[in-house]
């Protein structure tokens, strides 16, 4: 596969909110994001004075933004910065499909999402709110009817779509879990002719050896900036 057919994903954010979820981001050609109670995730197209104000436009007093892309704007004042880090974006350009193991997996609801806010809350896999679950379809494996793994989709960019909000609970470590979802989740996107590609912190090494074992590669490194509007 060329790499210009992989250019959306510099900015993957912003191609996706531009494409296609454009029918659910905020915003127009200068910056956008996602409605917050679905994701503080957020892009715009360049890096300028005029796409910074573009995006504090659309945030309130309180309001945060994720951003990810090859070039981040410098957002100051009335922006502060809660986190910064660097994340690993690895692609799956392979199509064989990946074992799924022997485990009853459900398909999370709406009416589940208290219990993945929860499990994200423990995990910290990345941001999980109110209404992200209407990104894509999540699913989860359950011990003695608690909620103790789950994994999903979340952005699309083409045919390019995303592995997200994998995560185990620390008592449930150590049983496959992660594999048997991210498998799952792999063979339907290459069922529906779609790539499947990811991101990890790159200090999150063990994952990235996980994914990795699963036939994700390395594609690219990205910055990652989390900012608060504070006024």
């Amino acid at each position: 596969m060329p790499e210009s057919d992989f250019r959306g994903l510099d900015n993957p954010f912003w191609t996706c909110l531009a494409t296609r979820h454009a029918h659910i981001a905020e915003g127009g050609a200068l910056a956008r994001r996602y409605p917050p109670r679905i994701s503080p995730l957020a892009g715009a197209p360049g890096v300028g004075p005029e796409n910074v104000a573009a995006l504090t436009a659309l945030s309130g007093a309180g309001d945060d933004v994720a951003l990810v892309a090859t070039h981040l704007p410098e957002l100051g004042a009335p922006w502060e910065t809660l986190y910064a880090s660097e994340l690993a974006q690895l692609v799956r350009g392979e199509r064989s499909p990946l074992p799924e193991g022997e485990v009853e997996v459900v398909t999370l609801a709406p009416e589940d999402v208290a219990e993945m806010q929860a499990l994200v809350e423990l995990t910290h896999p990345g941001p999980f709110r109110a209404r992200t679950i209407e990104l894509g379809t999540y699913i989860g494996i359950r011990e003695r009817g608690r909620l103790v793994a789950m994994a999903g989709e979340r952005t699309w960019i083409a045919d390019f779509r995303e592995v997200s909000a994998v995560c185990t609970h620390p008592e449930a470590r150590g049983r496959g879990y992660a594999r048997m979802l991210i498998g799952r989740i792999v063979n339907r996107m290459l069922r529906a002719g779609q790539t499947p590609f990811l991101h990890a912190e790159t200090k999150n090494e063990v994952a990235i050896e996980v994914y990795r074992s699963l036939g994700f590669a390395e594609r690219t490194r990205l910055p990652l900036l989390y900012a608060r509007r504070v006024s």
